[in-house]
């Protein structure tokens, strides 16, 4: 059984759900099966820009090229500080390189070179993801190459190594061959459309916390007792500044924010809604949740001021 999914079957899927496209004669029936007025046809380029993903046999691959050498500069440039400059990984941050043979260990270090499956996976994740603050910033020429240093790290391809459509599915990881695919059938299931459990009888038990969309729209999130901005900051900030992951300065340290409140609110929050990626650490606009308004935001950095001083 394959358990490491394509990234272009996960795009396939999100392509087929964001732009389902109903033929015209779909129109509501009385028995509420059909088309429910939601949606709009798909345009050519809004499904371009959802379909950037590539097969192992290089099929989406776009034209371009890079170069151990220039992937050298743009990986040490933007992507070293969360990686390390050898692949090492730096706090919590993925191991990249090294960990060959070491599978079947206790404790096996699964890094590109050790246990990835195609260096279309590679390329793939670093275009859609990469760097983990401006994700999709990379140009083809600058993706192609930031994989060719990822691989030269890994001992997979020599110094003067130039990547491209052809020389990438050309390219195979050594542990490709260990992959199976999951040959288990596709069921499809009808939609329960007639005679339905009542709502009201459902209960739902447990929530992944941030997940849920009046959460995200109430700026206490909490209890309305406390401080208006404590719920949203044990929901999605404390992720990250309850154990500073990423070099978040840990709320309830004075030490580690003093030098920040000297600079002033405005700075900080500035900071907090843009993004900062700096050598004390990285953090995504918002935290990476951009469904938050810029007052909940504001409301959870008042909140963690206030219990760090």
């Amino acid at each position: 059984m394959c358990r490491f999914p394509e990234l272009s079957a996960i795009a396939l899927l999100v392509v087929v759900c964001a732009f389902v496209v109903l033929p015209a004669d779909a129109a509501g029936s009385s028995d509420g099966v059909g088309h429910f007025g939601h949606g709009t046809p798909a345009s050519p380029e809004a499904i371009a820009g959802w379909d950037i993903d590539v097969r192992p046999d290089g099929l989406g691959l776009p034209a371009g090229s890079g170069s151990v050498a220039d992937g050298e500069t743009l990986y040490e440039a933007q992507c070293a500080e969360c990686h390390g400059s050898f692949g090492e990984g730096v706090g919590r941050y993925p191991v990249l390189a090294g960990g060959m043979d070491s599978l079947t260990h206790e404790r096996p270090e699964r890094t590109v070179g050790s246990f990835w499956p195609y260096t279309s996976t590679l390329f793939d994740y670093i275009r859609r993801a990469m760097p983990y603050t401006r994700p999709e910033s990379l140009s083809a020429d600058e993706t192609y190459a930031v994989t060719a240093y990822v691989l030269y790290l890994n001992d997979l391809a020599d110094a003067d190594f130039v990547l491209d459509q052809n020389t990438l599915p050309a390219l195979h990881l050594p542990n490709e061959k260990n992959f199976t695919p999951d040959v288990r059938p596709d069921v499809r299931n009808r939609r329960c459309m007639r005679n339905c459990r009542d709502p009201a009888t459902i209960h739902i038990l447990s929530e992944v916390a941030g997940m849920q969309s009046d959460a995200a729209a109430d700026t206490t999130v909490g209890s309305p007792d406390t401080h208006p901005g404590k719920g949203t900051y044990d929901t999605f900030c404390g992720i990250c500044h309850k154990v500073g992951v990423g070099g978040a300065p840990i709320v309830g340290d004075p030490a580690q924010w003093r030098d920040r409140i000297a600079a002033g609110f405005d700075a900080m929050l500035d900071k907090a809604l843009n993004g900062v990626s700096s050598p004390a650490g990285v953090m995504p606009p918002k935290g990476g949740f951009t469904q938050l308004t810029d007052e909940q935001v504001a409301d959870a950095l008042r909140y963690m001021v206030g219990e760090s001083r």
